[in-house]
C-alpha cells in the first residue's frame, strides 16, 4: 500500500475540509471592526438602568449595594473584552458552490449554506447600526439549521451580497 495522501476534493464536497481558523486558504472577509462599537455601546445601554439602580439603591436604602453596583461593572468590564475578542473571529466566505459564516474564538461554529437551499435573504439594521453604516444579513433555508446570519457589514456590502446570495439562490435552485 502506497503512503500518499488524497488528492484535494473540488466540487460541492470539497467544502468539507475548510477549518474554522483563517490559515485554512479559504477568503474569509471579516465583518467591521464598528461592530465592536455598536456592541460595546449596545452593552453599556443595557446595563446602565441596573447600575443606576444599584446605587440609587445604595445611596437610599443599604450601603451592601454598592457590591451589587461593583458587580455590575466588573460585568460589563467582562462583557467589553468579550466583544474585543469576538467580533474578530467573525467572518465569511462566499464558496463556488456555498456561503460559509464562521464564529466564536472558544466554541468556534461554522455554517454551511448551500446556494441552492436559500429561499431569501433578510438585511436588518437598527438605529445604532445605521449611525455606524452597518448591516446585517439573514440567509434563510427551509431547514433553521442551515440558516445562518451575519451581523455587522458595512451597508453597501450587506446590501451587494443580498442580491448576489438572492440570485445564486433562484439560478442554484431553479437547477434542482
Amino acid at each position: 500500500m502506497s503512503q500518499q495522501p488524497d488528492p484535494p476534493q473540488t466540487g460541492p464536497r470539497a467544502t468539507l475540509q475548510l477549518g474554522l481558523r483563517a490559515q485554512d486558504g479559504a477568503p474569509w472577509r471579516p465583518v467591521s471592526t464598528s461592530l465592536v462599537a455598536v456592541r460595546s455601546i449596545t452593552a453599556a445601554l443595557c446595563l446602565a438602568p441596573l447600575l443606576v439602580g444599584a446605587v440609587v439603591a445604595a445611596v437610599l436604602l443599604w450601603p451592601w449595594l454598592w457590591v451589587l453596583a461593583g458587580v455590575l461593572v466588573v460585568g460589563w468590564l467582562w462583557c467589553q473584552w468579550l466583544i474585543v475578542r469576538q467580533v474578530p473571529a467573525i467572518s465569511y466566505a462566499e464558496l463556488e458552490d456555498e456561503l460559509a459564516i464562521r464564529k466564536g474564538r472558544m466554541f468556534r461554529r461554522m455554517v454551511t449554506i448551500p446556494y441552492g437551499r436559500i429561499q431569501y435573504v433578510d438585511v436588518a439594521a437598527g438605529p445604532l447600526m445605521r449611525r455606524y453604516g452597518l448591516a446585517g444579513i439573514e440567509v434563510h433555508t427551509a431547514s433553521p439549521a442551515s440558516s445562518g446570519d451575519l451581523p455587522g457589514l458595512p451597508s453597501e456590502t450587506a446590501e451587494e451580497l443580498r442580491e448576489r446570495l438572492t440570485e445564486l439562490g433562484e439560478s442554484r435552485r431553479a437547477g434542482l
